[in-house]
């Protein structure tokens, strides 16, 4: 399926997904949410995908914010509805079951840095810049800024991004925790896709039980959390590939994981 908006390629168990309005430097508006939704759809049911790199196309942007020219002209109804359709493709990325690697290639603000908090691992290029400006603008952040950013940067440092609505340099980003990987822009697809081929090779069902149970692990009082990690590493003794990675490391071989 062909899209005017993204960009899907392959390579391996590792898909590709870029954002592709570098006139624009890949603002997001309704077409690209809905575009996102239905790749999104299309690759949480192909089996053959154990991880996504998510990037911008060019080298100035990652998606640098929300395209403010059609909002400009929304009314209070239209604005809820928007924000709801963003929460949820958000929603959907950060559902898919596999981990997602945003290789943040430049400016992502507003929705660009919304869409970053919705991956897993975050690698940023030297000139990556972060941010939510929209008090600059009447607003406050639509597409899930409030709810995500605290949990990932700490309740002080998420209001003063937030309320300051500055922009951010990768540095800082990665200070605060946001970013695990600050690199040169020449090489951060390469280090992304490295990554993203390492988690490909790793049991599928083993890295999507852990990818669960952290996300589950911050909502969860402690008791539950590990009452939840106990479990789930017990299933995993009912199948197949921890009997395969056991062997496989005692018997100093790599092992050959099927996803059960």
């Amino acid at each position: 399926m062909s899209w005017e908006c993204l960009t899907l390629t392959f390579e391996g168990p590792v898909a590709v997904l870029t954002i592709s309005r570098p006139k624009v430097l890949n603002a997001i508006n309704d077409q690209v949410l809905t575009e996102l939704l239905a790749v999104t759809k299309e690759l949480a049911v192909n089996a053959d995908v154990r991880a996504l790199v998510l990037t911008g196309e060019g080298t100035k942007a990652f998606v640098a914010g929300a395209d403010i020219a059609a909002m400009a002209e929304m009314d209070a109804d239209q604005a809820f509805e928007f924000s709801r359709k963003g929460q949820a493709v958000f929603d959907a990325i950060e559902a898919l079951p596999f981990p997602v690697i945003a290789a943040v290639n430049g400016f992502a603000l507003g929705g660009g840095s919304e869409l970053v908090l919705a991956c897993d691992i975050v690698y940023a290029s030297e000139n990556a810049i972060f941010g939510q400006p929209e008090v600059k603008l009447g607003v406050v952040p639509g597409f899930g800024g409030t709810a995500r950013l605290v949990r990932v940067i700490g309740r002080n440092n998420a209001l003063e991004w937030i309320l300051m609505g500055d922009n951010v340099s990768a540095a800082d980003a990665y200070r605060v925790g946001l970013v695990q990987k600050v690199v040169p822009q020449e090489e951060l697809m390469q280090v992304a896709m490295a990554a993203a081929h390492r988690l490909a090779g790793l049991g599928p069902l083993a890295v999507r039980t852990a990818r669960s149970l952290v996300k589950k692990a911050q909502e969860l009082p402690l008791e539950q959390a590990l009452e939840a990690e106990a479990t789930a590493f017990a299933g995993l003794f009912k199948g197949h590939d921890q009997k395969e990675g056991m062997q496989a490391f005692l018997q100093r071989r790599k092992p050959e994981f099927k996803g059960n």
